[in-house]
């Protein structure tokens, strides 16, 4: 009980420290909502109306697909509404996002790929003539996903086999570093490369091979901060009235060493987004048309003479989510500082 207590006030100094840092709350905020629009990027971007009313009839085609025999369209197969002619007189009314274009449809009104920024498409297109901001919207989705998915995984198996290390020591620790270090000198990226080069590069499949070797970093300090605790009080106590290995690993352990976790964590999701983006961009990332902040920039290496948009908004969304992450990761850190 008296443990509890005085991690529950540790945590509340903490974060109280975090909250001080006013512009690491303020990078979170600006995080936190960017991913709000991504991840609800249809009713924002899109080319189907969130509103529909026709003919005394309402659609939500933001919701559902409608065939387009339902609006007099015999000749097609996917129903265009913007083509839809809408009489008012009637009643008919429509309400669309605030960017009228999907991040896979091209405008076929432009003179040519890529087209400077307009006011249809405000970041100008790409070589395909998909809008950028549509892209670089639903792209922040893929990359918040698969960063916080690599996260999780390398953080789960580094803090697992770290700990075990450092909890049981000697011949256990002994020959897992051994491993860990074999591990650590294996060129990760180059192997990575080769691996996606072999199979149709997938999120899921991403995900997995980057965290192949992704924990061994964080394996280190929790095996440090295990060696640390195991021989103290509370630990000794939980042992004298029979707590089992367990017991004592996880619920006594772990939330005390904690601290490099919580300090890495905006950092190292900073780092795996740098890493996608990288893969997008040498063309070994998602699939196209996937939208992909990578793949923007290996197309503004292309068109570098002609197409300045391709190159300035992706690397400035880059920069700015990179920013803000470095920002947070600060205030965390100095926050978790026992100095403080």
């Amino acid at each position: 009980m008296i443990e509890r207590f005085i991690r529950n006030e540790d945590s509340l100094k903490k974060w109280r420290r975090f909250k001080s840092r006013k512009l690491a709350v303020a990078s979170a905020w600006i995080i936190l909502i960017a991913c709000f629009f991504s991840f609800t990027a249809e009713f924002w971007a899109n080319s189907r109306p969130l509103y529909l009313k026709y003919k005394d009839t309402t659609y939500f085609p933001v919701f559902k697909d409608y065939h387009p025999t339902l609006f007099g369209v015999e000749n097609a197969l996917v129903m265009n509404y913007r083509n839809l002619e809408l009489d008012e007189d009637r009643g008919d009314s429509v309400i669309w996002p605030v960017i009228q274009w999907n991040p896979f449809e091209s405008n076929t009104e432009v003179m040519s790929y890529p087209s400077e920024p307009t006011g249809e498409n405000w970041m100008g297109t790409d070589d395909r003539g998909r809008d950028i901001f549509a892209r670089l919207l639903y792209g922040l989705r893929y990359s918040m996903t698969y960063s916080i998915l690599v996260w999780i995984l390398t953080f789960v198996v580094g803090t697992i086999l770290g700990g075990i290390m450092g909890y049981f020591g000697g011949r256990t620790d002994f020959w897992g570093q051994r491993i860990v270090e074999v591990l650590s000198t294996v060129p990760q990226f180059f192997l990575l490369i080769i691996i996606i080069s072999i199979f149709k590069p997938t999120l899921f499949l991403l995900v997995i091979l980057s965290s192949l070797f992704g924990w061994i970093s964080i394996s280190y300090y929790v095996r440090g901060e295990y060696l640390k605790n195991r021989k103290k009080e509370f630990v000794e106590a939980a042992k004298a009235i029979g707590a089992g290995h367990s017991r004592i690993f996880f619920k006594h352990l772990l939330p005390n060493s904690l601290s490099p976790i919580i300090t890495f964590s905006p950092f190292v999701i900073a780092g795996n987004i740098t890493a996608l983006a990288s893969l997008d961009y040498l063309g070994f990332g998602l699939t196209p048309p996937t939208p992909s902040w990578g793949e923007l920039l290996n197309q503004a290496q292309k068109h570098f003479t002609e197409g300045w948009w391709l190159a300035v908004y992706p690397s400035l969304a880059l920069f700015f989510t990179l920013t803000m992450l470095s920002l947070v990761g600060e205030g965390v850190r100095d926050a978790m500082d026992p100095k403080e």
